[in-house]
Formats: C-alpha cells, sequence, structure tokens
C-alpha cells in the first residue's frame, strides 16, 4: 500500500497548498455523484458479469446494462441507469444539503422529520434516472420511502423511526455532508450522523451512517491518509461494523492495484454481509438488525481507498467493478478520496453534470458556506461553556 500523500510544509512554503475547506467539500461531494453515476449502470451485478458485458473492466462512464431497451428491461426499468446518470444516493446527499442550508446548524433526526421528508414529499426536481421532473420520493428505495411512511404518515418518534426497516445502506449513503459539516472532527460527525441517520436505520445500518461520516470528516483533515481515515473509523466503530472494516483493511493492504484485489475484499467482508453470494437473491437473514454483521459498502469503500492509495480515478473505478451494491460503493469511496484532497477527473464531472442536468458544484459551495457558520457558532457555545465552567471553580478560559 502506498499511501497519497498531500503537500507538506516545504511544499506549501514552494507557493503550494494543501487543500483548504471548500476544495475538500467540493472533493467529497462532486467525487460521491461522480462516483454514483458511474457505478449505477453496473450495480447488481458480479465483477465475471460486468467484465462479459463491457469487454473487459469498466473504465470511465458507460452506457445502461440493457442498452436501448432500459425503459421496460427487468428488474431495473424505468430507470435509466447509465450514461452518465446520478443515482438515488446523490438526490439523498442534495436534499441533505438542502436541509443544513435552512436549518443552518447542527442537524438530529427532528431535522429529516420538519425537512427533509417535505423535501422528498412535495418538491418536485430533475430526476435523470426518469428523464423527467418528479417527487425525489418516486426515485427512491423502499428502504428510504420508509422515511416518508414513518415520519409523515406513522408519525413516529424520529429518533425511533428507523426500528423496523431493512438495514442497509439507504442512511449511510448519503452521510458525506454530516462528516464535511464537523470537517476534521470524526468523533463530533460520528455522534450527529447517528442522531440524524436514527429516524432512516437501526442496528448496523445506523452504525455505518455514523462510521461513514467519521470517515470523511477523518479525510478532510490537513494531514489526512487513506490510513488515518480507517484509524478514525476504527476509532469509532463498534461491533461488526467495526470488525468488518478491520479485517477488510487489512486484507486490502496486500494490494496496491485494485483488480487482484476484487475477490479478496469480498472473500473479507462476506462473513459480516447478510446480503449472500447473490446480490439479487439475497438470503433470509438479509438485512435484519445484528451486532455481529455491517453492510458491505462502507468496508468495502475503505479497502479500495487503502488499495488505491486515496487516488479518486483508481478507488472509484475498483469500486464500481467491484459489482453487486457499486454505485453505494462507489458514492463512498469517491466522497474519501475527494476529502482527501485527490482530483476528480474533470471530464467525468462535466459529463455527469450534463447528462444529470445538475449544478455538481453549487451543492458544495452552499455547504462549505453553512459549514463555517456553524463553526463559528460552535466556538461561541464552547467559550459559553468554558466560561460557565470556570465560574464554577474549574480551568480558567484560555481566552
Amino acid at each position: 500500500m502506498t499511501p497519497m500523500q498531500l503537500k507538506g510544509p516545504e511544499e506549501e512554503r514552494a507557493g503550494l497548498r494543501s487543500p483548504g475547506l471548500e476544495d475538500r467539500i467540493t472533493g467529497a461531494l462532486v467525487g460521491a455523484a461522480v462516483g454514483d453515476a458511474l457505478g449505477g449502470p453496473v450495480e447488481g451485478y458480479s465483477p465475471e458479469q460486468i467484465t462479459e458485458r463491457h469487454g473487459g473492466r469498466v473504465r470511465g462512464i458507460v452506457g445502461p446494462w440493457h442498452g436501448d431497451a432500459w425503459r421496460t428491461a427487468r428488474p431495473l426499468a424505468p430507470y435509466h441507469k447509465g450514461d452518465g446518470h446520478v443515482t438515488d444516493d446523490t438526490l439523498m446527499t442534495h436534499a441533505l444539503i438542502r436541509v443544513y442550508d435552512r436549518v443552518r446548524d447542527h442537524l438530529d433526526a427532528y431535522a429529516l422529520a420538519e425537512h427533509l421528508v417535505p423535501d422528498l414529499m412535495t418538491e418536485p426536481r430533475w430526476i435523470p434516472e426518469l428523464e423527467a421532473e418528479a417527487l425525489p420520493l418516486h426515485r427512491l428505495f423502499l428502504a428510504e420511502k420508509w422515511l416518508v411512511a414513518r415520519l409523515a404518515y406513522g408519525h413516529a418518534d424520529p429518533r425511533e423511526a428507523g426500528v423496523g426497516n431493512i438495514v442497509n445502506c439507504g442512511a449511510a449513503m448519503y452521510m458525506a455532508p454530516v462528516g464535511l459539516v464537523n470537517a476534521a472532527d470524526p468523533r463530533a460527525a460520528y455522534a450527529e450522523a447517528l442522531d440524524v441517520a436514527g429516524a432512516h436505520q437501526s442496528s448496523y445500518g445506523r452504525e455505518a451512517a455514523g462510521v461513514f461520516a467519521a470517515a470523511v470528516a477523518a479525510a478532510t483533515a490537513p494531514d489526512a491518509t487513506p490510513d488515518s481515515v480507517v484509524a478514525a473509523c476504527l476509532a469509532t466503530a463498534k461491533d461488526g461494523t467495526r470488525t468488518a472494516i478491520e479485517k477488510v483493511c487489512e486484507v486490502a493492504c496486500g494490494y496496491d492495484e485494485f483488480e487482484p484485489a476484487l475477490g479478496p475484499l469480498r472473500a473479507a467482508v462476506a462473513p459480516y454481509d447478510t446480503v449472500g453470494p447473490d446480490y439479487r437473491a439475497p438470503s433470509l437473514a438479509a438485512r435484519r438488525p445484528s451486532r455481529l454483521h455491517s453492510i458491505e459498502e462502507l468496508p468495502v469503500a475503505l479497502g479500495m481507498l487503502v488499495v488505491c492509495g486515496g487516488d479518486y480515478r483508481q478507488a472509484v473505478l475498483g469500486s464500481v467493478n467491484y459489482g453487486r451494491d457499486c454505485d453505494s460503493i462507489a458514492t463512498m469511496a469517491g466522497a474519501l478520496a475527494g476529502a482527501l484532497g485527490s482530483p476528480v477527473p474533470e471530464e467525468w464531472a462535466r459529463t455527469v453534470a450534463r447528462a444529470s442536468r445538475l449544478d455538481l458544484w453549487r451543492p458544495a459551495r452552499t455547504l462549505a458556506r453553512v459549514t463555517r457558520e456553524i463553526f463559528a457558532r460552535d466556538v461561541e457555545r464552547r467559550r459559553a461553556h468554558e466560561r460557565a465552567f470556570a465560574a464554577l471553580g474549574g480551568t480558567p478560559c484560555s481566552d
């Protein structure tokens, strides 16, 4: 493994600099969207099926699996997956950024009930895979529609609404904004994401949301590397999620290219993945709560980050060619590599933005502004607490 090295002090003195907050937020969010779009057309298939369909490994943006028959071909109809279209991972990520833009402070489960759910239910937006304007709710998978069923119609306590949902990566896939708002503070990101994701997921699905947010926060640190990101995950993760990440990343350390690592990474995560060997025919034990298991997507994304030394292009292509839930794996790997400062290929980003009719850079600008506001508010709150504690006889404030 050769970790990606960001610019050091000597390079900064020479006029170069490590990516700043805005750069890292942009890299993470654009990187996640591009990874999502690249993975969409091969989601649900094995590496062998992908190779057979495309005559080799996927090396960039490809068309629908069934070509022009995408409108009617099962099991994907009526979604136009491919040709640079983002999926629900990106739609949900952008929706969460809109919530941050409204609240302009840290979020909790109630924020999803009060802001995210109405956004999904009442605001028509361009849905790339439908090639039409529609309510985002109509594109979501059943595990994400659960948010609307439980919060808008079931009036569940938002902090507990995720209990009973199928346990999957549905909450984790859009938690990058939580990590970015808590840039360089993985523990705070973990805590906030656990609260937010309580409205959507439980068990290891909720845990993965917290750990992914922690990973993104860790990746924004000035001296971050793939190793430090994994270390932050292991410092926060619990139960099967922690074990799965540890085992997958141990295997990943033995590779520096994604192709030979595809099978070994799958073998490493398999004991913790409940879906089973056939992604489209889950086992009877699939997606049930458990302290012994983990979602597959996050450990594999971290493994790809390690294998590829943080390089965006290779980590995303490795995630895409892994298959299975590869749009979410590539979303996570893309967010992490982008946050580390590895450049997102411009030709991919421009193609995805054009095909999806989305400004991929505007949400990043919005979140960067909100993040700075939240940090300033955090400083005020912390200093007020320090003054109050000092008045009680504690250590005086440094300022």
